[in-house]
């Protein structure tokens, strides 16, 4: 065979290993638009699978907004989930740049300590949070997830920070120190503008990991009020019925956020990602 076949034979299974991951990506998106535009008759109907709507209608995201107060839900998501994203990013900064520019005792004990809390299932950890929660006075505030969502992404979004500034050469720092910047300078105006991609990169999962989280705002708030999306739709899901058309509307509604949002960002996230693949 010469290498051209290679070549070409690689190209061909290449392309059909990535069609099947599309498709395995791709259907549970496309039968839940499908669903949330379809009748409530036809959803149900057992008896006839239909693969696109025969008849169009937004009856089902009408329904939503009279069975649910989903702007109420949206407004806490954003809260805590833009809160979450901003604060994990400015700690994850400056929590990488010390692990990857400082030598102290302790410092590779730190990182094996944050890459163990990765292995540790986040439900774990909710109870005794409950516990010290509800000692605090914090059960049913949005301040409970968002302590929450920090606990459970910061550690991997450290470690991935951190992979990002060891691949910046120091002599960039020690270049603006002599043009006489400080460390804050140095950081701000010329380490972070060169690493923008992986700020973005931490950015999105941090954002992804709080918006879509569901247990920790089930366990942690009691009153409809204060619901996030996640916990919002799950009250569809009653004891013996399920409103589908409903719960696949909002699923819809609540997947545009993340979908604008990878749109304009990733071009940086792929970049961030992979650099920050790197070196760890």
């Amino acid at each position: 065979m010469t290498i051209t076949k290679k070549k070409r034979l690689v190209n061909i299974v290449r392309f059909f290993v990535l069609g099947f991951n599309f498709l395995i990506v791709i259907l549970p998106i496309y039968w839940m638009v499908i669903t949330s535009l379809k009748t409530n008759p036809e959803i149900i109907n057992a008896q006839k699978i239909t693969y696109f709507p025969e008849v169009f209608t937004l009856e089902n995201y009408i329904s939503l907004f009279n069975m649910l107060d989903y702007s109420s839900y949206l407004y806490n998501s954003t809260i805590v989930t833009m809160l979450t994203s901003i604060c994990v990013v400015i700690l994850s900064i400056l929590g990488g740049y010390g692990l990857a520019r400082f030598k102290f005792k302790g410092k590779e004990g730190m990182l094996l300590f944050f890459l163990i809390t990765q292995m540790i299932p986040s439900i774990l950890v909710i109870i005794p949070l409950y516990i010290m929660f509800s000692k605090a006075g914090l059960i049913n505030t949005r301040f409970s997830l968002f302590v929450f969502y920090m606990i459970t992404n910061l550690p991997f979004c450290v470690i991935t920070m951190r992979s990002f500034f060891e691949r910046i050469p120091y002599v960039l720092e020690e270049a603006a120190y002599v043009d006489g910047c400080n460390k804050v300078q140095t950081l701000t105006k010329i380490i972070l503008p060169v690493m923008f991609p992986g700020i973005v990169a931490v950015f999105v999962f941090a954002f992804i990991g709080a918006w879509n989280e569901l247990i920790a705002g089930t366990i942690f708030i009691n009153t409809p009020d204060m619901w996030t999306i996640p916990v919002g739709l799950k009250s569809l899901i009653g004891k013996y019925n399920v409103q589908w058309g409903a719960l696949m509307a909002g699923g819809v509604l609540a997947l545009l956020p993340t979908g604008i949002m990878f749109i304009f960002v990733q071009k940086y996230v792929v970049e961030g990602l992979t650099s920050g693949a790197v070196k760890g």
